[in-house]
């Protein structure tokens, strides 16, 4: 298979969809791969590094779209669609609930579009989006401590305080992965930790494993109403696979938290679980409303993108593998896991949640199969 990795384009998007190591796994396995220039330069990754694994190093994007598959991370950017063509695999992140615009575009260019976020495991996890998910969580307690300095609008409120100073407050919504990293890195730096949740067996396991250092509360509505009115720092930290994130956090909650407190919004990338959360970029990352400071970043992970790309990669590099060396029919067919997966198929929406929340029809894999 014809195999091409894009140079991501999105902004301060410096992840790279495929390592010189990843290269060297396709070649043996008697794939053709195709880099982009420079693709994973700013990260290490130089063109003589993914020559030397055996990749083709071409200067057009045009020349990479014309591959079989492309792997990347993030979904395609507008200037990106013309070239996407029928049947061509689309094996990267693409969040498509709160995209109807990107939704559009692949449908009409019937793409088979394969998302890292809804490929699960035997255990009901998601193996294609742990890593990401665990370095936003930890990368949104350095955000939002950066946030509540003065110098960026914030409190000035150190997070873990010194002695005779109480430290910060935090609140994370969510005790899955982003979550319970959040609340790891916020508790080593000394903050004062909550975690709401509505898997009661889950606040069990996060009271274990943080061995009481950590609170635990149920998520009600009047409980996240109560914990938002003190919070210093709220991470938003939900997620339902596949589907627009749930708006806990309404406007009036947010209208009765501190000024110059702190919203980091993880779930931005399904939409935010905030009604005042709007994405944002690297660039231009946080904005205020009603005195709150807000972070909405959609590719947090872009900011270590080193560790990133050798995270995701590690982990999308056997179902890579076997899309490539089966073709994405049989892969598909042959694991229920990898299946979940697709999103789109040649024209048709294969996940319920975004049929759901776009207003589709939902086809199951095997009426196109």
């Amino acid at each position: 298979m014809l195999i091409g990795v894009p140079k991501e384009i999105k902004n301060h998007e410096y992840r790279v969809g495929v390592t010189p190591s990843f290269v060297r796994s396709l070649v043996e396995a008697g794939h053709k791969v195709m880099v982009e220039t420079k693709a994973g330069e700013s990260i290490g990754f130089r063109d003589d590094l993914y020559a030397a694994a055996g990749a083709t190093i071409v200067s057009s994007r045009e020349e990479i779209y014309k591959a079989e598959m492309i792997i990347k991370v993030k979904e395609p950017q507008l200037e990106e669609f013309p070239l996407l063509k029928e049947g061509q695999i689309l094996f990267c992140y693409l969040h498509l609930a709160p995209d109807p615009i990107q939704t559009k575009h692949l449908l009409e260019q019937k793409v088979v579009g394969i998302a890292y976020e809804t490929v699960t495991d035997p255990q009901g996890r998601l193996p294609l989006l742990t890593p990401m998910s665990e370095i936003a969580g930890r990368l949104s307690i350095q955000m939002g401590a950066t946030a509540l300095q003065m110098n960026h609008g914030g409190q000035g409120i150190l997070l873990g305080g010194v002695p005779s100073v109480a430290p910060a407050n935090v609140i994370v919504i969510g005790g899955g992965v982003s979550g319970t990293e959040a609340a790891r890195m916020a508790l080593g730096l000394g903050a004062d930790v909550t975690v709401l949740d509505k898997n009661l067996q889950r606040l069990r396991d996060l009271d274990f494993l943080f061995g009481g250092r950590v609170k635990t509360l149920y998520s009600t509505t009047a409980n996240l109403e109560e914990a938002l009115k003190d919070a210093d720092l709220v991470v938003g930290a939900v997620l339902v696979p596949g589907k627009l994130a749930p708006r806990l956090i309404t406007r009036e909650m947010v209208k009765k938290m501190k000024r110059g407190s702190v919203i980091v919004d993880i779930s931005i990338d399904q939409g935010g679980c905030s009604e005042t959360s709007r994405p944002t970029t690297h660039a231009d990352p946080i904005y205020v409303v009603d005195g709150v400071i807000h972070y909405c970043v959609t590719n947090m992970p872009g900011a270590a993108a080193r560790t990133a790309t050798l995270a995701l990669t590690n982990a999308t590099e056997r179902y890579a593998l076997e899309i490539a060396n089966k073709g994405w029919r049989k892969a598909l067919a042959e694991n229920k896991h990898l299946q979940e997966g697709l999103n789109v198929c040649l024209g048709k929406v294969t996940n319920s949640h975004v049929a759901h929340d776009l207003g589709y029809a939902y086809t199951p894999f095997n009426e196109i199969a």
